[in-house]
């Protein structure tokens, strides 16, 4: 199964049970359960309009609009072949009406500000200079920031925003000092954070932070999500979220 202009070989899968379909390549950068968790924080409501970030082939996007088919979606993506990825998932999943793509870079502005009810985002975990870049140039500007650092990202997202419209980010744990700060930085207050225990007693290696345009209720530090039981399996409540579609909201 070839991407289109590129020959890449690629896999089909199921998120959401079945509810999504989504051809990735064989290799390098693959969607894992980020996309789909950071997609049921996301505090949409019908009639909504919602800018991704980074969309890649559009795990996250897809995850949303199946939950919430009364929404719409513009996925912006630096990469040409994934950007070409993430319309060939919009067609399969019939949502190529509610799930438009841009090619572009969150460091570049658009055309013009969307004025999105919501933005969310999975950014590049490590900044340049920290751990080794993965191989495959996907895999790697998934992985490490480029031009466009952290605070950039979040930036891109309250340039995109109404007032009081929601920014939701998943990322690294070790780097939620640096997510408050950028958030900080652009005035994007009312901040939740949820943890992601990857077992009981585990420390969180994920973090998933929601944030509001001129929010300004104090930092909410919520419970957290279990992931996995002792014998490896998800817990019933993450299992809610990632097989039967189950909302994670932190509103």
């Amino acid at each position: 199964m070839p991407l289109p202009e590129g020959g890449v070989p690629l896999t089909e899968d199921a998120l959401l049970g079945g509810r999504v379909r989504l051809r990735q390549p064989a290799q390098g950068y693959r969607a894992a359960i980020d996309p789909v968790l950071l997609a049921a924080a996301v505090p949409a409501r019908p009639g909504e309009r919602v800018v991704e970030a980074g969309c890649g082939a559009g795990a996250a996007a897809l995850c949303l609009l199946a939950r919430l088919p009364e929404i719409s979606v513009l996925g912006l993506e630096i990469q040409p072949e994934m950007a070409a990825l993430a319309r060939l998932n919009a067609g399969l999943n019939d949502v190529a009406d509610r799930f438009q793509i841009l090619d572009g870079d969150v460091a570049a502005p658009l055309p013009e500000p969307q004025k999105a009810d919501h933005v969310m985002m999975n950014p590049p975990f490590l900044p340049p200079g920290r751990g080794t870049a993965p191989p495959g140039v996907a895999k790697a500007v998934a992985h490490i920031e480029g031009e466009a650092d952290l605070p950039a990202w979040v930036g891109f997202a309250a340039r995109q925003l109404k007032h009081r419209g929601s920014v939701t980010i998943i990322h690294r744990a070790d780097r939620l000092a640096d997510t408050l700060a950028a958030l900080a930085l652009q005035g994007l207050g009312s901040v939740v954070v949820l943890p992601l225990w990857p077992g009981e007693g585990k420390p969180a290696k994920r973090v998933i932070v929601q944030a509001r345009k001129g929010g300004r209720a104090p930092l909410v530090l919520l419970p957290g999500l279990i992931l996995h039981r002792p014998d490896g399996g998800f817990t019933d409540r993450a299992e809610a979220v990632l097989r039967d579609a189950a909302s994670l909201r932190l509103d």
